[in-house]
């Protein structure tokens, strides 16, 4: 059976008091409603439909740069859930497959929930996805029968008998487009909000002869974010999972609690992590490398026996391969370095590719802008560049080449070359003591000129 996801992702979300749309708000280096798309892969979705309201052209640019193929429909007007997933009625007219409702600011739901719900769908006509809240405050109730869904009452309309149940709403439900898209034209807003619920389509089910269940999940997956309170606090959950998750496999982060990974880090056994370094998204990092302290890295990939750090920056683009070494306030962005590089202190490496077993000297830099467009440094296997040379690009440097101490590169040095691109020294006599007696005289005479 064929998927379409339909996430909401309308609301404005006053409460995070921001003009940016709440559901854009991100966690880990994504959006929220990133998050909530990405879980919903996991069904191999033939559709995805995200349903906007507030701020829908930066909801729809946003979208359409998690997942190319997804379509944004408009929700004009914010009548209530059923109404929202209506607006994906005409798009979805004619698809013959089931639909799952998500939430653009319900961002932790996992693919394994959602593949269980997939298996109950097989044995039911509608699944309701629900988790036993510890304090269930104002979530909507799931009224059962044994396994059988009978109802969700929100809690406005719900009797005190009902709101004694823990069993709660999470939102999210899965059921045949064609039955869930019937059941929505069914549903009237006769309740205390005025507003058409989803969760009515459960009753007007079963007043069909439609079968309904739960399936159930952890609390802390069916976490909504509506303020920032909220959103630091998701934040927090996501890094406490993501630090859990990499010391199961094989990593050692010296201070867990220091370290902050993006929503997609990859990090291979064996490396090691130190104290506050920062994984932006896009990072993935091999086997044996090690990471020390006061890092940031995003973008990038860093393979097995690499050191990056202390205090080091690798923007995109970077690439190291094995047994590279990034040293202390080194920034490097679109740089390819092969095995045995270094780049030990102080230097900028970018748009560059870089040698095996060159060394580049402290205070290097890459001039590769000149205003207009970037252009790339080439340097060849085991050169050495001597600190503090500019590398005016487009140059390059070739195998086994040198450049002299405080050079200025701006013509390609032939392989096996040494470059000296600085102005002679000269020497003065005694005009050291000349220059500082003159100085010293002139200050003499604006101080007695101030009194």
């Amino acid at each position: 059976m064929s998927i379409a996801l339909i996430v909401l992702a309308a609301g404005q979300g006053t409460r995070m008091n921001s003009d940016l749309p709440k559901v854009l708000h991100q966690i880990a280096g994504a959006p929220m409603l990133g998050h909530a798309i990405h879980a919903g892969m996991a069904l191999e979705p033939a559709r995805i439909v995200v349903v906007a309201g507030h701020g829908a052209e930066a909801v729809t640019k946003a979208a359409e740069d998690i997942n190319p193929f997804a379509q944004v429909v408009l929700q004009e007007e914010q009548l209530g859930t059923g109404h929202a997933v209506d607006q994906a009625r005409d798009i979805l007219g004619g698809f013959d497959g089931d639909v799952v409702v998500l939430y653009g600011d319900t961002p932790f739901i996992q693919p394994e929930t959602l593949q269980a719900m997939a298996e109950a769908r097989a044995k039911n006509d509608l699944i309701v996805l629900g988790f036993v809240a510890a304090e269930p405050g104002r979530y909507g109730r799931l009224i059962t029968q044994g396994d059988s869904l009978q109802a969700i009452v929100e809690y406005k309309d719900a009797s005190p008998e009902e709101r004694a149940v823990t069993l709660c709403n999470s939102g999210v439900i899965m059921g045949s487009a064609s039955q869930v898209f019937d059941l929505i034209a069914q549903v009237d807003n006769n309740n205390a909000s005025g507003e058409y619920y989803l969760t009515d389509i459960i009753a007007k089910g079963r007043e069909s002869g439609l079968s309904a269940t739960v399936v159930t999940c952890p609390e802390a997956e069916t976490m909504g974010i509506n303020t920032r309170a909220e959103l630091a606090m998701a934040e927090a959950a996501f890094q406490a999972r993501a630090r859990a998750e990499a010391l199961e496999n094989g990593v050692t982060l010296t201070a867990p609690e220091t370290v902050f990974f993006g929503h997609d880090t990859v990090i291979g056994r064996d490396t090691i992590v130190e104290p506050n370094v920062f994984f932006g998204p896009g990072v993935t990092v091999e086997s044996g490398a090690h990471i020390r302290a006061f890092s940031h890295l995003e973008g990038c990939h860093v393979s097995n026996g690499a050191v990056v750090g202390p205090y080091a920056r690798l923007r995109p683009g970077t690439e190291l391969s094995a047994n590279t070494r990034i040293g202390n306030f080194v920034e490097t962005k679109n740089a390819i370095l092969a095995e045995g590089a270094k780049v030990n202190h102080l230097s900028y490496i970018g748009d560059a590719n870089v040698g095996e077993a060159t060394n580049i000297g402290a205070g290097t830099i890459t001039c590769n802008y000149d205003g207009v467009f970037k252009h790339r440094t080439e340097i060849g296997a085991r050169a050495f560049i001597g600190s503090n040379t500019m590398l005016v690009a487009p140059v390059s440097v070739g195998d086994e080449a040198m450049t002299a101490t405080g050079s200025v590169v701006t013509s390609n040095v032939p392989e096996g070359a040494m470059a000296v691109a600085r102005a002679r020294q000269e020497n003065k006599p005694g005009l050291s003591r000349k220059l500082f007696d003159m100085l010293k005289k002139k200050k003499a005479r604006q101080q007695k000129e101030a009194k």
